[in-house]
């Protein structure tokens, strides 16, 4: 219907690939207004706990994040992903743009975990996992990593990425025989975990929706 020229924005032609804000603009088709329904747009923050898988529906019957949220959680769906024993800052949302622009790499929105580690020379080994690195042929970037405390066995890592690749920060930790015991994500963004409770939920502000809204 765009390449036919049927479709309108703003009484100009549409072209393939524009976007619109049904809220701002007027879209027509055949010189009539689309009418759009719009959903009020909800962000939560979620502390997620391990064991929970980040996902709408687990055909496995395994429990979903949505699970934490109960009625609340109609209609949002996770933003990125927290492997299942990984746990920590989720933001949950009904609002498309907002989460194309935290998950696009292109927008390079930073993700802060906190790794708990075990394995040897644990400082000099967070240096170099500021990279370069490569995990199955493909070049990460660059990293930032603070070691925050050293243990006997180990130590716990900050660990700053602006990609959000599957199981990104425990394959980058494998790459130097270090073990991750815990995984934290603690900040996305400006955003930041605080003393939310594990398993607890709570809405953003309106200066953190603001944030979002225009990155």
């Amino acid at each position: 219907m765009i390449l036919a020229g049927r479709v309108t924005v703003d009484g100009l032609p549409a072209e393939l690939g524009q976007r619109a804000d049904p809220v701002r603009q007027v879209v027509c088709v055949d010189g009539r207004r689309v009418a759009v329904s719009l959903e009020a747009r909800v962000y939560i923050m979620l502390n997620k706990p391990r064991g929970y898988v980040t996902t709408v529906r687990d055909d496995r019957g395994r429990r979903t994040v949505l699970d934490l949220l109960g009625p609340e959680g109609k209609g949002l769906w996770p933003v990125g992903r927290l492997d299942r024993d990984s746990q920590g800052l989720l933001l949950m949302t009904n609002d498309g743009e907002v989460t194309r622009r935290l998950t696009h790499p292109s927008f390079e929105v930073e993700k802060v975990y906190r790794a708990w580690v075990r394995g040897e020379d644990v400082a000099q080994k967070a240096k170099a996992l500021e990279g370069p690195l490569a995990i199955e042929g493909e070049t990460l970037q660059p990293a930032r990593v603070r070691l925050i405390r050293e243990m006997e066995e180990g130590g716990v890592l900050e660990i700053c990425i602006r990609e959000g690749k599957n199981r990104q920060v425990r394959n980058m930790c494998a790459l130097f025989d270090l073990d991750v015991t815990r995984l934290v994500r603690v900040g996305e963004g400006e955003l930041q975990l605080g003393d939310l409770k594990t398993g607890n939920f709570r809405h953003l502000t309106p200066g953190e929706v603001a944030y979002l809204q225009n990155i």
